[in-house]
């Protein structure tokens, strides 16, 4: 397998990480870093993404928890009286339905919270999707320590980080504008194993072409002609979205 090898003038550096563990077209990963601050934006999706683990209806009794949460989230008391005496009696899926639709409703503080309960739960397995769900959640409201604490929590629970994990803390960090920690984090996604997805080359080269990194961008276009079946549909999509929001802006 070939690799591809990026050097930049404008950052001085030049990397060749291992690209084991997926298939390629052709070509391997490269090496992007960056020692430029830049402030960058990033538009993760144009509609929320349901969490994966949800698959049904709301219960009533889940709809019920939801309502007695946010109506107690102003009272210490009040809510651990709700953790105790309503969703200790839940059902696994109702428990697992009742985070998911705070994750929707963007209620931070609850969803980490009843995510803490679940954890301690007798029947918990962790769950990938679970952590990316919140990984998300602390980006889009741009709380990057905490993200960064609930990824390495991920792992010490005996978990893979997979490519949306990845994916999710990468987006984080251009929520923040830290686009050299995103490049950092896209470089160990792939030392991983893990293949980038379009979600992933989506923010990316949005992104490092809204900061005038037009030779970093260039190179992430290239991996993803590389990796990705009918890359030229792909980024002609890019190009067009990315046209639409500077005219928007």
């Amino acid at each position: 397998m070939g690799s591809l090898r990026f050097q930049s003038p404008l950052l001085g550096c030049s990397q060749k990480p291992r690209t084991q563990g997926f298939e390629s077209k052709g070509g391997g990963g490269g090496g992007l870093c960056s020692g430029v601050v830049v402030r960058v934006t990033c538009g993760l999706r144009n509609a929320p993404r349901k969490p994966l683990w949800r698959s049904r209806v709301l219960s009533t009794e889940a709809i019920q928890a939801v309502q007695s949460l946010k109506l107690a989230k102003s009272s210490s008391s009040k809510l651990e009286e709700v953790f105790s005496t309503r969703l200790s009696r839940l059902l696994k899926a109702d428990l697992l339905d009742t985070l998911s639709e705070l994750q929707r409703q963007n209620e931070l503080d609850l969803a980490l919270k009843v995510f803490e309960f679940l954890r301690n739960e007798s029947w918990y397995t962790p769950d990938p999707s679970a952590y990316s769900d919140m990984i998300l959640l602390l980006g889009k409201s741009k709380l990057i320590h905490e993200a960064e604490a609930l990824f390495t929590k991920l792992k010490e629970d005996g978990l893979q980080p997979d490519t949306r994990a990845y994916t999710e803390l990468i987006g984080a960090y251009l929520q923040m504008n830290m686009l050299e920690k995103a490049l950092e984090t896209y470089e160990s996604m792939k030392t991983s194993g893990c293949l980038p997805d379009k979600l992933t080359f989506m923010i990316l080269i949005r992104n490092l072409e809204k900061a005038g990194q037009e030779e970093l961008a260039t190179a992430v276009k290239r991996e993803c002609e590389e990796l990705m079946d009918e890359p030229e549909k792909f980024l002609e999509v890019v190009a067009r979205k990315h046209v639409r929001n500077v005219a928007v802006t």
